[in-house]
């Protein structure tokens, strides 16, 4: 098989959409999903020094009604709800993040839950003092396995558009 080294085959870099890749009213399904440990919770729990007992004392957090037993740091769950989209979205384009909006935590996860993300494209419009960028708005959501939404977020970030070749 001559000529059949690395180099001659054609190269994809993983990387997020450009501005003009994204279309207002696409929703972007973001797989695979992530299971939440415990040592998930009580690391990034611990790392931003929030105390609450809720996220970091077991027997606290079994004897306190309605739910029994410790939930996840609604932090964490936001985070990792905007991570689950990176990949496929603003990998390699994202400038930054204006910000967030719109956050709601409506039912919590649990060790050992995996949760799931979409993202919807709402809006975008070109950036008026940044020449080659565009501003993308996007809402997130996570379900966990059973399809209940644990949470959502709006986001605005500031993306690259596609070089000019």
């Amino acid at each position: 098989m001559t000529g059949d080294t690395v180099s001659d085959h054609r190269r994809v870099v993983q990387r997020g959409l450009w501005f003009e890749e994204f279309e207002i009213g696409t929703v972007y399904e973001h797989r695979p999903g992530r299971t939440i440990t415990e040592a998930d919770n009580v690391l990034f729990t611990t790392l931003t020094m929030n105390t609450q007992a809720l996220h970091l004392d077991a027997a606290f957090a079994d004897a306190l009604p309605p739910f029994n037993q410790r939930l996840v740091n609604s932090m964490f769950t936001l985070s990792t709800l905007v991570g689950l989209s990176v990949a496929q979205l603003t990998q390699g384009t994202l400038v930054a993040n204006l910000g967030f909006s719109e956050m709601t935590v409506p039912a919590p996860l649990f060790h050992g839950d995996t949760m799931y993300a979409e993202t919807l494209v709402t809006d975008k419009r070109e950036s008026k003092s940044r020449p080659g960028e565009g501003i993308v708005s996007l809402a997130h959501t996570a379900r966990n396995q059973h399809g209940v939404v644990v949470a959502t977020a709006v986001r605005q970030t500031l993306v690259r558009k596609a070089p000019v070749a």
